[in-house]
């Protein structure tokens, strides 16, 4: 199969690899040369993701048997034109423009299918968004429609912090959507994602729960498995079987929840693509990485089961510098640990605050995760973007 990879970083580098190992031929797109996916692929692209001309004539260059994508930022509509050229669209074209707009999604999740999410409000101008503040009330959450790895988020407390968090998300969205979504902070006792798998001939599945821990929305560390009641699983997958059924297709998706110990379980998000806190899968905590459930699931190949082999955790190597040509000190220090791999995403240029690579750690089942959490952090921190 020839399969077309819209965004390639760092979660798509993973699922390139696990594609090569079926033999499949597969063409990473993003809007800057080199990146991660781009180094492990058969061809590559450059063209920006929300330029539909250049989208489809990309297409109509490849003609690919299977369009993936990996970012939010895509000119998504006109992958409905894909799927009536006979393309498929992973997991579909409705999951993606769906999933790709937090008010899509919200709408679908919440008042389609009653889904238990934060109140919200909408805002495409200032002053609807101190109007929607006064609605939820203080403190709250403000998020771009459309944005990845908490690009333009942040946690509002009080009246005289309105116009800078509203700066920020207009600097942090992408796309060409500019409203926000302002959502009530839930006062919850832990978050999770639920890797949940749909395929093409088969049941959903579900794996381990995994604990992540984020910051600005987004992800720094993972582990898994969480410590998730019985009664808190059951609603969390059924939550996340409504939902991924709801947007059809086979593949992958990261669903986010909150946990509150008194209120209950909360829907929050939805990706359909891996997730960045499953990168603690590549420990080998699964019989099948996040990476490789996918491929599996968007070859149309059958999964018959997702185990628990081990425990796990993930924390990120972030860059403190701005390079051109970023060089890591401290890999050594990692490699020496036992248990421990070092993955170094081997993206071009490094930003301040940008993931540049994750550690992840395992032990045996039956040990408790958090010192295993306390070593992968301790190790992530000793490497060094120069």
């Amino acid at each position: 199969m020839k399969i077309m990879l819209l965004g390639s970083g760092e979660l798509g580098k993973e699922f390139v690899i696990a594609c090569k190992r079926k033999g499949q031929y597969v063409i990473a797109c993003d809007s800057y040369a080199g990146a991660p996916a781009m180094q492990v692929a058969d061809e590559c692209e450059v063209f920006p993701m929300l330029d539909g001309d250049a989208l489809m004539a990309a297409v109509m260059k490849h003609k690919p048997d299977i369009i993936v994508p990996e970012i939010e930022a895509i000119r998504t509509e006109r992958l409905y034109d894909c799927e009536r050229m006979g393309i498929q669209v992973v997991p579909s074209a409705r999951a993606v423009n769906y999933t790709m707009n937090r008010k899509a999604i919200r709408e679908l999740a919440h008042t389609e299918l009653g889904l238990k999410t934060a109140n919200y409000r909408y805002a495409s101008t200032f002053d609807e968004f101190v109007a929607a503040a006064q609605v939820i009330g203080y403190p709250f959450i403000v998020k771009p429609l459309m944005s990845s790895s908490g690009h333009g988020q942040s946690k509002v407390d009080s009246p005289d912090q309105l116009q800078a968090a509203w700066d920020q998300a207009a600097r942090g969205a992408r796309g060409d959507i500019k409203e926000v979504i302002v959502e009530q902070f839930i006062h919850f006792d832990s978050e999770i994602t639920l890797l949940t798998v749909t395929q093409h001939q088969g049941p959903t599945l579900f794996c381990p729960p995994i604990g992540h821990v984020q910051k600005g929305g987004d992800y720094r560390e993972s582990y898994q498995p969480a410590i998730v009641s019985p009664e808190q699983l059951a609603q969390a997958q059924q939550m996340a079987a409504k939902v991924t059924e709801a947007l059809t297709g086979a593949g992958i998706w990261g669903v986010e929840f909150f946990l509150s110990n008194t209120d209950g379980v909360y829907f929050s998000e939805l990706s359909p693509r891996p997730h960045d806190t499953g990168m603690v899968t590549l420990a080998g905590t699964q019989n099948l990485s996040e990476f490789e459930l996918h491929c599996r699931a968007v070859l149309h190949l059958p999964i018959p089961q997702i185990t628990l082999e081990r425990i796990g955790a993930s924390a990120v190597i972030l860059s403190g510098v701005e390079s051109e040509h970023p060089e890591y000190e401290g890999c050594a220090d990692v490699c020496a640990a036992t248990n421990t791999y070092l993955r170094i995403f081997g993206k071009p240029v490094a930003h301040v605050g940008r993931r540049m690579g994750v550690v992840v750690c395992y032990d045996q089942l039956g040990q408790p995760t958090t010192p295993l959490r306390d070593k992968c952090k301790a190790l992530a921190a000793k490497v060094t973007v120069k």
